[in-house]
Order: C-alpha cells, then sequence, then structure tokens
C-alpha cells in the first residue's frame, strides 16, 4: 500500500538534513514537494537524505528538484542509485533548452512550397508515364505469350475484386433507381406527365448512374485493396525478391489486377443497370400504378438501347483507370506504415477524382456526338 510522501529537519553534527520519507510518486506526494520547498527557503539545509524513499516516479524527482532550487545554497541528494539516476533524467529534462517556436512563413518560403509542389507534381506525372508503359509491355507479353499468364490468380482477383462487389452494386444501385423515381414522380406529378418518369428512370440508370455507381465503388473497394495488397508486399520486400528471381512484378502482379477489373468492370455495370431499373420500377409500379408491361414498353420505345451502350462504353475505360491507379499507388509505397496508409488513401481519392473526370468527359463527348 502507498505511503504518502513526507519530510522531517534533522541536525547531526551541525548540519541540517531534510529527511524524505514515503513514496513520493504522483498519487502519494500531495503538498509535500511545497512543503519541502517552504522549508528549504526558510532556513539552510545542507543536504536532502532520500534513502528512506520508497518508491519515486518523475513527478517526485521534480518535486525534489524544484524544492531544492528554492533554497539559498543548493543541498546536496543523497539518494539510491536508482533514485539519483532518475533525478539526473528529470534534471537534465529541466536544463534542456525550449521548444523553438515556428517562425512566420517568408515569402520564400511560400515560392520554396509551390516549387517543391511544382517539381513533385512533374515527377508524379513521369512515373504515371513510366508505369503506363510498363503496364503496356506486361499487356502486350501477356497477348504475345498467353500461356505464361498466372490465369488462376487472374481469375481468383476477378471474383474477389469483382463478382464479390455484385450485392453491393446492385444493393446501391438499385436504391439510386428508387430514389430517382420518387424525385421524378414528385415533380411530374404535378404537371400530369408522371408517365415520363419512364423516360427519366431510363436514361439517369442507363445512362451515368449505373458504371457511375459501379466505378465509385469499386474505387473505395478495389482500388484501396490492389494499393494495400501490393504495398504491403512491397514493405516486406516480397516484389524485390521476385525481381530477385526473375519475376517481372508486373506480369505477376498488376496485369491479373488489370485483366480482373477489366474483365468484371462490364459486368457489374449491367448488374447495376438491372438493379436500378428494378428499383425504378418498384417506385412507378407501387406509387404511380404504372404496370411492369406499361414500363417495359416505355423503355424499350422512348429510350431504347443506345443509352445502354453509351453506359457501358464507359466500363472499360474506367476500370483500366481503377485498376491502373490502385496498383501504381501500391507500387509507390515505401518501407513503413505511414507511406501504406498514404497510399491507399490517394488510391481511393485519385481513383474517385479520375471516375468523375472521365465520366464527364464522356458525356461532352457524347453531347457533341449528339449521341
Amino acid at each position: 500500500m502507498a505511503k504518502a510522501a513526507d519530510f522531517n529537519l534533522a541536525e547531526e553534527d551541525g548540519r541540517r538534513t531534510a529527511v524524505c520519507t514515503g513514496d513520493w510518486t504522483a498519487i502519494s506526494l500531495g503538498r509535500a514537494g511545497e512543503g519541502l520547498a517552504q522549508a528549504l527557503a526558510a532556513e539552510p539545509v545542507q543536504a536532502i537524505d532520500l534513502h528512506s524513499v520508497g518508491r519515486c516516479d518523475t513527478t517526485g524527482a521534480f518535486a525534489i528538484l524544484k524544492a531544492a532550487q528554492a533554497a539559498h545554497d543548493p543541498p546536496r541528494l543523497n539518494a539510491r542509485p536508482e533514485v539519483n539516476r532518475l533525478l539526473e533524467l528529470v534534471d537534465t529534462a529541466l536544463k534542456a533548452e525550449p521548444t523553438p517556436t515556428a517562425r512566420r512563413r517568408s515569402l520564400h518560403a511560400l515560392f520554396d512550397r509551390i516549387g517543391r509542389g511544382v517539381i513533385g507534381f512533374g515527377v508524379d506525372a513521369f512515373d504515371t508515364w513510366v508505369f503506363i508503359g510498363h503496364l503496356l509491355v506486361a499487356v502486350t507479353r501477356a497477348i504475345a505469350h498467353p500461356r505464361r499468364v498466372r490465369w488462376a490468380a487472374c481469375f481468383s482477383l476477378a471474383e474477389r475484386a469483382g463478382l464479390d462487389a455484385i450485392p453491393i452494386v446492385s444493393l446501391t444501385t438499385f436504391f439510386i433507381g428508387a430514389v430517382v423515381a420518387l424525385l421524378g414522380a414528385n415533380q411530374l406529378t404535378t404537371f400530369g406527365a408522371q408517365v415520363y418518369v419512364v423516360e427519366l428512370i431510363g436514361l439517369a440508370v442507363m445512362r451515368e448512374f449505373n458504371v457511375l455507381i459501379t466505378a465509385l465503388l469499386l474505387s473505395g473497394r478495389s482500388a484501396s485493396a490492389f494499393a494495400a495488397e501490393i504495398g504491403s508486399m512491397k514493405m516486406n520486400q516480397e516484389i524485390d525478391a521476385m525481381q530477385v528471381l526473375g519475376v517481372d512484378p508486373f506480369d505477376a502482379l498488376v496485369f491479373p489486377r488489370f485483366f480482373a477489373l477489366f474483365v468484371t468492370m462490364p459486368l457489374l455495370t449491367f448488374a447495376a443497370t438491372i438493379a436500378g431499373l428494378a428499383g425504378g420500377l418498384m417506385v412507378a409500379w407501387t406509387q404511380l400504378g404504372l404496370s411492369p408491361a406499361f414500363f417495359f414498353d416505355q423503355l424499350l420505345n422512348n429510350v431504347g438501347a443506345t443509352h445502354f451502350w453509351v453506359g457501358m462504353s464507359k466500363a472499360p475505360v474506367l476500370s483500366i483507370v481503377i485498376a491502373g491507379i490502385g496498383c501504381r499507388q501500391g507500387m509507390e509505397v515505401g518501407g513503413d506504415v505511414e507511406s501504406l496508409g498514404r497510399r491507399v488513401t490517394s488510391a481511393v481519392v485519385h481513383a474517385i477524382f479520375s471516375t468523375i473526370l472521365i465520366d464527364a468527359i464522356f458525356a461532352i463527348i457524347y453531347m457533341k456526338l449528339n449521341i
């Protein structure tokens, strides 16, 4: 059980000594440190005896040193070796120079930061083109020698990165289609044109939301997984070991992930289209009384298959971008966990941004082509 810290003044051979007893810790210190400082400041004391101290931590050591500094003549500290080491440690920390305050950024520092950012952007762009070139070589090598491709890894990744995402993609686009139908029904009913909600659902789901929602979900799901998997191998020097053995990491790691997403994303987009139309059909049937037969008749006659193929045409391009970003960020991981977390975050952010940007570019191109 902890004993409260205490002290008493003793005199021996004409020398006054402060004898400390009890546990000089943060829990049991109380006001003993302040009392010791007042006693040392009131009358001269030649030594502080710490041999009777039970336990002592940094808080107690700080209180003892602070009390010793309050004396007119610093007393000598007599203590066991372990307490002496603790007192020396705390005393060194007290005498350390204070942390310098951060200076206000100057104009030179601003331009320095801008310059470093520009150089970093250029280096990043160069590394991206190097990655693309290496990936094209790996794809060409796979087309020329298909027997050398690790098809087991390709199809395993296709199932894990693509097909396993069907439930979340279908559920999300189902609710997106239902929300679009609800909004359209509320607005179009005001003008007595609720029948056009079918065209609204068809255009929104088949042209935009099917591929966009799929790409965004895969950006958060697959791009991060690719970056984390390859990055952890980079941290553990497994990729260096592969290169020593004569195995190209792009053939063994990057191409299977590229192939898996390239194959499965159109399938996921098709599943998202069906789910989105099902959500819109449910709302149109329950809220507007439009039968499924009427819904599909309006969909075929007034929307057509053109918008479906417009949406599907974006899927291969977006799959290439998402897989490429995830794998490239994984290959850039350094040797620490902080680098891994930073690269995984960058993979998700870059993939989402690129997905929205490419979808906007496709929209402009198809608008100019009047498709």
